[in-house]
């Protein structure tokens, strides 16, 4: 085991070597612009790009010109919220979303909300569920499009969007979701869940960072857009820019690995979380688990530490690499919006960490980090009692 070990994989995962090297002939190799429709060159680099299209879309259920190649799920989720209200806006000028999702969502809301548009954010339960009842009373004539978010980033918890989606339809409104979390890692089809649009991230399932993808459904409905990019008209008007052809080979081929060892590697990972689980519990009293106990990622545990900061007890296990909260508001002060929005305390939300366990976790590192985790918080604990002992004396 080589230290320090690697537990943060909802942030991002580490690129699987056999991704790499399906991607690195587009760089070297097979060079050209998948635009360049003269010569040879383009035509590989074209060829390369729509094979990894259809890969993606028979991923989720898609048609192949449903998918649009995007930088990640954060200008995803931007082209899908901004680009429909933009193209709706004569129809009705309302959105609904959840207060427990990606700020890649909730701060285009807040940007459209600052612009006139009328937003309305629906709780969550006390485990980061959005119940499709809270959705449906939160709907209006004016409704054009709600966003849920298919697995929570920071407490893994699964929102039943097939039961979201159906209700939407039922009333010819538009739905969106933020499947960064859960794609490759938890079956989806977006037929069967009525999804109008839906968010990819390839870092997320041990592909390259820097790409994503945006499904946009063409019919029953036909979703309009209007595009965040222009210049070019690439990837049919929506994403105007060169499509780097390795980043999606690269995202196409991390895709159809995760779903082929998704069963397996389910397995594998609950087995570990739960490992992980039981061990921190036998060995630290005062903790709670945040998110549904098992409705959700088999990769994610979060755990809220009684009269222990979060950040401190990070900083405690240098060996062991972790994280309070997302990724993209590591450097906010303020408590986790998440756990906030499942009602806990500032200070119970302020003890939280989140373990993302991956493909390369191994049982030994599991081990590792529950003794990493007990050692740490017993000393914090200790300095705290120490601590509060002598303040009493002065």
């Amino acid at each position: 085991m080589r230290l320090p070990i690697y537990l943060d994989n909802q942030a991002t995962t580490r690129t699987d070597p056999r991704v790499v090297e399906a991607m690195l002939p587009y760089f070297t190799e097979v060079y050209g612009n998948a635009a360049s429709v003269s010569h040879r060159f383009g035509w590989e680099a074209e060829e390369a790009v729509e094979r990894a299209r259809e890969q993606v879309a028979r991923a989720i259920g898609a048609e192949a010109r449903e998918i649009v190649f995007t930088s990640g799920a954060t200008e995803s989720n931007n082209l899908a919220i901004k680009g429909v209200a933009q193209a709706m806006i004569r129809r009705g000028n309302h959105l609904v979303t959840a207060a427990s999702e990606h700020k890649a969502v909730l701060d285009p809301m807040k940007r459209l909300a600052r612009q006139g548009w009328d937003v309305t954010i629906v709780a969550c339960d006390a485990q980061g569920r959005v119940a499709p009842e809270a959705v449906a009373e939160a709907l209006q004539d004016r409704t054009v499009l709600v966003s849920v978010m298919a697995a929570n980033n920071e407490v893994g918890t699964l929102n039943p969007i097939a039961e979201v989606g159906r209700l939407c339809h039922q009333r010819g409104i538009l739905f969106h979701t933020d499947a960064a979390q859960a794609v490759g890692k938890i079956p989806l089809d977006v037929q069967a869940a009525s999804v109008d649009l839906l968010s990819i991230s390839a870092h997320k399932f041990y592909g390259p960072k820097g790409i994503g993808a945006l499904y946009v459904r063409r019919r029953a409905p036909q979703v309009r857009l209007q595009p965040l990019v222009d210049g070019g008209g690439h990837e049919r008007g929506f994403r105007s820019g060169t499509v780097p052809v390795p980043l999606v080979v690269g995202l196409a081929t991390a895709l159809e690995l995760a779903l082929d060892e998704l069963p397996a590697e389910s397995l594998r990972l609950l087995e570990l979380r739960q490992r992980l689980h039981e061990r921190i519990a036998a060995a630290v009293p005062g903790i709670q688990l945040n998110g549904h106990p098992t409705d959700r990622l088999p990769g994610n545990l979060n755990l809220s530490f009684i009269d222990v900061d979060g950040e401190a007890l990070m900083m405690a296990m240098r060996d062991v690499a972790v994280s309070s909260g997302s990724a993209c508001t590591a450097a906010d002060p303020e408590p986790s919006h998440v756990l906030m929005a499942m009602g806990l305390s500032e200070d119970l939300a302020r003890s939280s960490l989140r373990f993302g366990l991956g493909r390369f976790t191994t049982v030994e590192e599991i081990d590792f980090a529950a003794r990493a985790v007990a050692g740490a918080v017993e000393r914090l604990r200790s300095q705290r009692v120490a601590w509060t002992a002598g303040s009493r004396s002065i």
